[in-house]
């Protein structure tokens, strides 16, 4: 795979370094785009890195970002960037990171980063969250990894064939998009920091009511629950309401075992080819 030899790996294009205390330094990737600007979910990857770099150099001892809420400002342009990042608590169960990524004298996002411990084998006490139902993987539509966002090179994701009539440019009364992801970024499997990425990989849900790709993200908050097992993710992409030029879509994704292991809800703007 030509992403690891070119340095293009999630993990990779994610890393950040120390610039100067409370600064991490990133380099946004070209391969991580939509229409030339980097995807939500991967940005949200480079500030979990700087807010669990920051967490750890102030004494936390957490490993993961369970959470992340997201403003997205103003576009971030590829190429340098800086996170800069403000401990707001260090505690026992949960640590509180505020991380704003900027370019030169833009902030271009603000995050609000939770820091806490998730457990492989943790036990689950009550859950109204259930395996939606999907086609097995042989019978869902790939989608060419050539084809779409930048970023899309990265996956292998394989579409329910209910709600992919508007890759034929079919459209559907229901907007909803669901099916398979795994990471092929010739690197790693799903852990629970990639996560992050994934609650931003699907294709809008707007698509299959006639939407055109401009759905560009306002605010995107992730939840990270578990650590996932397994290649493959069952993930589930809906809307809630489209009204006002705005979509408020949900997206839930479960392991192997069937276990919800994260999910988001973002609002963003949209627009359909005509008025509607």
């Amino acid at each position: 795979m030509t992403s690891t030899e070119t340095g293009h790996a999630l993990r990779e294009a994610a890393a950040v370094e120390l610039a100067s205390p409370g600064c991490w330094r990133v380099e946004l990737s070209p391969i991580y785009t939509v229409m030339g600007r980097p995807n939500g979910g991967y940005l949200q990857c480079v500030v979990a890195n700087a807010a669990l770099a920051a967490g750890t150099a102030g004494g936390a001892h957490h490993l993961h970002a369970t959470s992340i809420t997201t403003n997205f400002v103003h576009a971030a342009d590829l190429g340098p960037a800086e996170v800069h990042v403000d401990v707001r608590r260090i505690g026992r169960g949960v640590s509180f990171v505020h991380a704003a990524l900027c370019q030169g004298d833009a902030v271009k996002t603000e995050s609000l980063v939770t820091l806490g411990v998730l457990s492989e084998d943790s036990s689950v006490r009550y859950s109204d969250a259930a395996p939606f139902k999907v086609a097995p993987l042989e019978e869902c539509h790939a989608i060419p990894s050539g084809s779409g966002p930048s970023y899309m090179g990265m996956l292998d994701l394989r579409l329910d064939p209910s709600c992919v009539g508007w890759w034929f440019d079919e459209r559907s009364e229901r907007a909803e998009v669901k099916g398979w992801i795994r990471l092929n970024d010739g690197q790693a499997v799903w852990d629970a920091w990639s996560l992050l990425f994934a609650c931003d990989a699907m294709p809008p849900a707007t698509m299959p009511v006639g939407s055109s790709g401009w759905v560009p993200t306002l605010q995107l908050t992730s939840y990270v629950r578990r650590i996932p097992e397994g290649e493959w993710l069952r993930v589930r992409q809906w809307c809630v309401v489209i009204a006002d030029g705005t979509v408020d879509e949900r997206c839930e994704l479960f392991d192997t075992r069937g276990e919800l292991v994260a999910s988001s809800s973002q609002l963003a703007m949209v627009r359909f080819p005509s008025a509607e």
